[in-house]
């Protein structure tokens, strides 16, 4: 477990979601460790442009090789970009969690306490020590 790549800067819910802000809006992907759990990813489905969503609404899917895992917004708003090469490219977010394998971005609509409601990095690390 020790080369599992938890980034400081970054935010983390239990369902292993990370989250960055870049200004107005919310990126949001699923962690290394999530990706390394799943193996192979084959197949990502997420909610489209438009979307509203409460913190911890389910938002879609990744299925791997190996298992299906429901995916989860970390922070609620509206759903204002979704990264669409993973359709064609699933292994991206096997290849680069963090970078090219984000999932969709976010216009948060309660930023200031659904951030607080996540974990920092030491946090979600001690969280997947203990799992």
């Amino acid at each position: 477990m020790g080369d599992t790549e938890i980034k400081d800067e970054l935010k983390y819910s239990a369902e292993h979601e990370w989250i960055k802000v870049e200004g107005d809006i919310a990126i949001i992907g699923i962690t290394d460790h999530a990706q390394n759990a799943l193996h192979e990813i084959t197949f990502v489905e997420i909610s489209e442009v438009g979307t509203v969503l409460k913190a911890n609404d389910e938002c879609g899917l990744v299925e791997s090789m190996k298992a299906s895992s429901d995916l989860f917004t970390p922070i609620g708003g509206e759903i204002v970009e979704v990264n669409t090469e993973l359709e064609d490219a699933p292994e991206k977010i096997n290849e680069d969690c963090y970078g090219e394998g984000w999932l969709f971005k976010i216009k948060p609509s309660n930023l200031e306490a659904d951030l607080a409601a996540l974990m920092d990095a030491n946090a979600y690390k001690a969280l997947i020590e203990s799992e």
